[in-house]
């Protein structure tokens, strides 16, 4: 289930994970974010796992706007390709809005819960929220334009 420029396979550290990483490490996904677990919980929801290190913070400790935003778009193009095999490789970000809501803490993994709005042929809509545990810390909504056939 992996197509040319990243890999997306069973985690077998994580069970009921895939993990997903971009082959060519130094491209923005994995200089950057990182690697990544996901699962999709739903036919139309999917949680992506980002594990947060000290480069992902600010001078406050707390997780950076950035990362949050960077982490947002990555999660939307992981999410349409488990739940509907969309390749992200010629798929591109038309829009992308967040609303930051909480401060998000070093010590613990970073989730975003995104789910498929809806799909046509060209353009799939979604929304999500990260979250820590019990906690939001942001909520985004994203449109992907798919890559032509």
């Amino acid at each position: 289930m992996s197509s040319p420029g990243f890999i997306c396979e069973a985690d077998p550290d994580n069970p009921g994970w895939l993990r997903w990483e971009i082959c060519d490490h130094t491209r923005y996904n994995q200089a950057v974010i990182g690697p990544l677990l996901l699962r999709g919980e739903s036919e139309t929801q999917c949680r992506v796992r980002m594990e947060i290190e000290q480069r992902h913070t600010n001078a406050g400790d707390f997780i950076h706007g950035g990362t949050i935003l960077g982490f947002a778009d990555v999660s939307i193009f992981s999410s349409i390709y488990v739940l509907r095999g969309v390749d992200p490789i010629g798929s591109a970000t038309v829009d992308l809005t967040a609303q930051f809501i909480g401060a998000g803490r070093i010590d613990r993994p970073l989730d975003a819960v995104v789910e498929l709005l809806r799909e046509t042929r060209r353009m799939a809509f979604l929304r999500g929220t990260m979250v820590q545990e019990n906690r939001t810390v942001a909520a985004f909504s994203a449109t992907i334009r798919k890559p032509s056939s």
